[in-house]
């Protein structure tokens, strides 16, 4: 195993703690239309699409509306409660300071997106931050992948690592040829058939920092 040529992230819960704010947007949404609320797990599980996909199959002709209360909790939210997943502050700014390219791929609508990563004052760090809108399609289509990538006139491949929380994320990389990093329970990265698991970015973190030392020690090794 070696260092990643370049790592796209996942946004939400992957490297931001934003399941409480879309959980509350989301049932906001589903009681204003007379539909049981659901639990974040349940949130979780039936948000990883885009907006522009799940609204007009759970609302019909009313996912207009549907779509103006949603984000009328998104903007009042989502910033006053944004806040980094443990370890991932720690993670990007290593990774960046290491020299290699990161990006963000997130079925989050792409203003919204770029907003969140300026008020983490991660702005500086990523080649390319790209969300729901911004390419054709949105994941699992590959779309997103090759768009962020061209921000930093690279390709996808293997050695591009795609990190994410979701069975969306491992998705989109198999899509796009990248390879399949997953955050969350080992249970559920096994049931995905991903070799990589982590239990979060504190733990990404120290593989990848050894990696990179590693290879470190073999330039020295060759002078």
């Amino acid at each position: 195993m070696t260092m990643p040529r370049a790592v796209i992230f996942d946004w939400d819960n992957t490297l931001a703690d934003t399941r409480p704010v879309i959980t509350e947007a989301l049932n906001g949404v589903r009681t204003a239309f007379g539909l049981p609320v659901w639990t974040m797990d349940e949130a979780r599980e039936h948000s990883a699409r885009s907006l522009r996909e799940s609204f007009p199959e759970w609302f019909g002709d009313k996912w207009p509306r549907a779509r103006e209360i949603y984000y009328e909790y998104i903007h009042k939210l989502h910033i006053k409660r944004l806040k980094p997943m443990p370890g991932a502050d720690d993670l990007v700014r290593w990774l960046h300071g290491a020299g290699v390219p990161l990006f963000v791929a997130s079925n989050k609508k792409g203003d919204i997106l770029r907003k969140e990563v300026a008020a983490m004052n991660w702005q500086d760090l990523f080649t390319g931050v790209v969300g729901s809108l911004d390419a054709p399609r949105d994941k699992p289509a590959r779309d997103q992948v090759d768009l962020a990538l061209s921000y930093g006139k690279l390709e996808a491949g293997k050695d591009v690592w795609l990190v994410g929380d979701a069975g969306i994320d491992v998705l989109l990389a198999r899509n796009s040829g990248c390879m399949p990093v997953f955050i969350g329970n080992n249970e559920e990265g096994i049931a995905l058939k991903v070799d990589m698991v982590f239990s979060d970015c504190k733990s990404l973190h120290d593989l990848l920092y050894n990696l990179h030392n590693n290879k470190t020690s073999e330039k020295g090794r060759h002078v």
